[in-house]
């Protein structure tokens, strides 16, 4: 396979498929795949962070009431609403092209967020940054669809891929707490910087070069438009609706104008020549299937985070230093489950290893629903966490193998902005639900933490049974995962 490398390092996949499935993965291509697994982790790991620094940010630009929350909802509205956009273009522009542009915007925009004086900066500095990710995150994941063309090497590149996103979200809590503790909450942005130009300089020795030239003639633009405002009106309803109330106006309305624009956005994109998704996909049990349970371990994922953070500094009174190092038993368990997901996958395809995942999950919130205000971190939220971490683990690596496994060259970008999407979305959906249940029971907060946490093993088990309903089989899924995609040609 060495004598079949390219000049800059990108593996030949028809030399792979020629010589058969590899027994490892090439230096170059591990090289690659550390590259573009930091540079998610540097999106994952300023979602999270930022979480924690929202009081200091508060206090600092004088930021009063509620508002500051849309530190959180200018980026998560921005980046849940183009990841379409951003993984089509990744097809048709080109998938390092796009990849240095979200990343080089990703980086100015965090040197305006440590810059901010004031609301309005701040809040449009994040919603720069939402830009960048949008864009970056897709071509990253298509970029590996691209080189990473062997079943084993594939899972095994997803899997490390779903192991920054479910752990790094996990250690982006300690990183926020401890760089805010000592320097200030500017520093979880200007940390940013010397990272990105790190990526940026690697990345063009790394990432193979776009070959064709763009094509901006094939980009579907009604979908583009549609798709990009019924995802943000929907991203925004989500991330007010603890606010606003599940049932105030606001929260209904925005919600219907949301579906009926995704429902126009499907009718257009069966009748365009070259949509931005190809709604038909849907119909595969992988994909379409693999979506709905991206969804479910999202809203589980961030909710959970979101509930053991509550919990900690509002029961446990925990600071935000001691609060980020109650979750690295978290990551380390996320990333076994990873571990074992991976493995699973290449053996028993994706319908037992998610039912499976989904269940020991679930059984981990029930052990986590019985917190209470006198509990302790050791006795009331490791246990579960730990359980939680291990199950969700598994099924991050098989939600990403199943959606992507069969993904021809000239749709990877459209199938990986699918994947981030069903992400971002299922992510504010847990945060938006767990959030009104945790704060929204009078008396003891903890009481409602552990009712929110009973709905979370809920979502988790239901899942478990609806995977079994909509999964392909591994008799059907597995000669597709060991298969090498057919190249499109342009």
């Amino acid at each position: 396979m060495h004598g079949h490398r390219k000049p800059d390092h990108s593996i030949d996949a028809h030399a792979a498929a020629a010589h058969g499935p590899a027994t490892g993965i090439p230096a170059p291509s591990k090289r690659l795949l550390g590259l573009l697994c930091v540079a998610q982790l540097m999106v994952i790991l300023d979602i999270t962070a930022v979480n924690v620094a929202l009081p200091d940010m508060a206090k600092s630009l004088d930021i009063h009431g509620g508002t500051i929350a849309w530190a959180i909802t200018s980026y998560s509205v921005v980046f849940g609403s183009l990841l379409l956009l951003g993984g089509r273009l990744a097809d048709l522009v080109g998938r390092r092209r796009v990849f240095l542009t979200g990343l080089t915007v990703f980086t100015l925009a965090s040197v305006a967020a440590a810059s901010a004086n004031s609301e309005a900066a701040l809040f449009a500095a994040r919603a720069a940054q939402g830009l960048g990710a949008a864009l970056l995150s897709p071509a990253a994941l298509s970029i590996i669809m691209a080189t990473f063309t062997d079943g084993h090497q594939r899972a095994h590149a997803l899997g490390v891929w779903g192991a920054v996103g479910g752990a790094g979200a996990a250690v982006g809590v300690l990183l926020g707490g401890a760089l805010t503790s000592a320097f200030g909450w500017e520093a979880i942005f200007f940390i940013n910087i010397p990272v990105g130009l790190a990526l940026g300089i690697a990345a063009l020795k790394v990432v193979r070069a776009d070959e064709a030239a763009p094509r901006w003639k094939g980009l579907d633009l009604p979908g583009a438009v549609l798709a990009t405002a019924s995802l943000g009106t929907l991203v925004f309803a989500l991330s007010q609706a603890s606010s606003a109330g599940w049932v105030s106006l606001q929260t209904l309305g925005l919600g219907c104008l949301a579906l009926t624009g995704l429902g126009a956005f499907a009718i257009v994109e069966l009748h365009t020549e070259r949509p931005l998704l190809r709604i038909q996909r849907l119909s595969d049990r992988a994909v379409g299937g693999g979506f709905l349970m991206m969804l479910a371990v999202s809203s589980v994922l961030f909710g959970s985070f979101l509930l053991v953070s509550l919990y900690m500094q509002e029961a446990l009174s925990s600071g935000p230093m001691a609060t980020g190092l109650a979750f690295l038993p978290l990551a380390i368990a996320l990333a076994a489950g990873v571990h074992v997901g991976t493995q699973l996958v290449t053996r028993a395809g994706v319908r037992l290893p998610m039912a499976s995942g989904f269940g020991v999950a679930a059984a981990g919130m029930l052990l986590l629903s019985g917190v209470d205000a006198g509990g302790s971190y050791l006795t009331d939220v490791l246990p579960g966490m730990l359980v939680t971490g291990a199950g969700l683990g598994v099924v991050l690596v098989s939600v990403s193998v199943s959606m992507m496994t069969g993904a021809r060259d000239d749709e990877s970008g459209m199938l990986s902005g699918l994947n981030t999407t069903g992400h971002e979305i299922g992510g504010s959906i847990g945060i938006a639900t767990f959030a009104t249940i945790a704060t929204g029971t009078t008396g003891l907060l903890a009481g409602g933490i552990g009712d929110a946490f009973l709905v979370a093993a809920a979502i988790a088990g239901t899942a478990s049974l609806i995977a079994v309903l909509v999964l392909p089989s591994a008799t059907n899924f597995l000669p597709k995962l060991r298969l090498t995609p057919r190249v499109a040609v342009h």
